[in-house]
């Protein structure tokens, strides 16, 4: 099975090429309140607009947002539009490394489109743009910077928007050169011509591409399965992954059956960019030699992020792993707190958004029933749930030698694994009051085998006008108890 915890930490060592058509997206919002008096088309009230590095340059976005290191290599005018690209990668601050070749006879490609904000609806799209290929001086430019970069860079991206910079003298110059460095080779698609990418590792069209690429229309999983595995004889790919919208993703990988995954159930706000984003985690997963399967389960990830965002968006390495990521797996970097220092801005933006909070505590050093009982019954009380857990030392003074039987590292893992318990926060004094002080919770949730007076820090919350809350018992249910049978259990006799 594909260790994608120790993937996530290396992904900060990798290096990829992008190279492909660059442009400037811009997404102009308002709403739409009436209709124009001077033709029928809806009056767009503008209320803000937002500019982004598009294209193949989101691609790149994309990689560097993950943590990795992208050198991209494109083309733009001599415009105001190739001004805004490069200030936009030198916003970047290093994680993307441009070289930007300037061709003065094009336009650098810019859309606009104009959105209704309250609807999500794309009204209507501006292009500016320059089509033809790419004038033979820039080809080579291009070539000569993306064969400088490629022993650097552990897999390559093509982005291929028809716009001009990725001809097939271009394309053929960096997958030959990749394959001769044993460099995995990434493409997006766009060419009528799908031979133009023959050798590249894996080619990604959307089932409208895989259509036009073997001249028949695709519908079902069966005939997307068998056209891929056409297009793979094709290009003489290793695999083909389709991208089907709503309904997932089909992987056709040489040697094995076709593997349909299903689209994650987000809403989707916007679909621009999605296609960029699988390119980047493609390559960023397969410049580390995970399988293919992996790869196309992070990808099928990713692209659920960013059609939730609006615009051109990108996926960080933290929304990927909290959507890839079994949600056990995380619990202890999201809800373990050992420094204080961290606790205040939890509580704060919990008490922002008017969230009533409560407060347990115990030792926990044997989980059982009635543990859980009492963590359910708290977590019931309240919309988010601290639990002060002893640390060892803490533990030891309170419960004797012996104790605990755990370490707090693996009590702390335990109760952040409950979907009960928001916050496991650890304290070294012999009683919670310190921390019951530093919390304020709304409710103090103790077991009934204390008196309301009894419960320490019941003071510090009425005051505050909070409840104190006593859960009965799951009678024979005890730490101490468990521990004690597990001693005096009988050993079996010998013969």
């Amino acid at each position: 099975m594909f260790d994608f915890e120790e993937a996530f930490r290396q992904i900060g060592k990798q290096t990829i090429l992008c190279v492909g058509d660059l442009m400037l997206d811009e997404f102009v919002y308002g709403e739409v309140t009436r209709v124009s008096p001077e033709a029928p088309t809806p009056v767009l009230a503008v209320a803000r607009s937002e500019v982004e590095i598009g294209g193949a340059g989101n691609v790149a976005r994309n990689i560097a947002a993950l943590g990795a290191h992208c050198i991209f290599v494109g083309l733009i005018g001599k415009d105001e539009a190739g001004r805004a690209l490069a200030d936009g990668f030198a916003r970047l601050k290093g994680a993307v490394a441009p070289h930007l070749v300037i061709d003065a006879g094009r336009h650098t490609t810019r859309k606009v489109r104009f959105v209704s904000e309250h609807h999500s609806t794309h009204l209507m799209r501006a292009d500016w743009e320059t089509a033809h290929p790419a004038s033979a001086a820039s080809e080579t430019a291009v070539i000569a910077h993306a064969e400088a970069a490629l022993p650097k860079a552990g897999a390559v991206v093509l982005s291929d928007y028809a716009k001009g910079a990725l001809t097939e003298r271009v394309i053929r110059a960096i997958i030959d050169r990749a394959r001769r460095l044993g460099k995995p080779v990434v493409v997006d698609p766009k060419s009528h011509d799908y031979g133009i990418y023959r050798g590249a590792t894996l080619i990604t069209p959307n089932r409208q591409e895989l259509g036009a690429a073997v001249h028949r229309p695709v519908a079902s999983a069966a005939e997307i399965a068998k056209a891929a595995a056409e297009l793979a004889r094709i290009v003489e790919a290793e695999a083909v992954l389709v991208t089907r919208s709503e309904q997932g993703m089909t992987l056709h990988a040489e040697g094995q059956a076709a593997l349909h995954i299903p689209a994650y159930p987000v809403k989707v706000r916007d679909v621009s960019g999605a296609g960029d984003t699988v390119a980047a985690v493609m390559a960023v997963l397969l410049a580390m030699r995970a399988p293919f399967e992996a790869a196309t389960r992070a990808a099928n990830a990713a692209a659920a992020v960013v059609v939730g965002k609006r615009g051109t968006a990108t996926v960080t390495l933290a929304e990927l792993r909290h959507r890839i990521l079994p949600a056990a797996s995380l619990a202890p970097e999201d809800k373990i707190v050992f420094d204080w220092s961290m606790l205040d801005e939890r509580l704060n933006e919990w008490r922002r958004h008017g969230l009533r909070i409560g407060f347990t505590n115990g030792c926990f050093d044997i989980l059982h029933r009635g543990h859980t009982k009492l963590l359910a019954e708290a977590r019931a009380a309240c919309d988010r749930l601290v639990v002060g857990l002893n640390s060892d030392a803490s533990t030891a003074r309170l419960k004797g030698d012996g104790r605990p039987i755990n370490p707090v590292e693996s009590r702390a893992e335990v109760l952040a694994a409950l979907e009960a318990v928001d916050l496991v926060v650890v304290f070294e004094q012999d009683t919670p009051r310190e921390l019951i002080e530093r919390v304020r919770p709304a409710a103090l949730v103790k077991g009934a085998d204390y008196r309301r007076e009894d419960v320490v820090g019941h003071d510090v919350v009425e005051a505050g006008g909070g409840d104190v809350i006593l859960v009965d018992l799951v009678p024979s249910h005890s730490t101490t108890a468990i521990v004690e049978r597990a001693r005096t259990a009988k050993k079996p006799a010998k013969n």
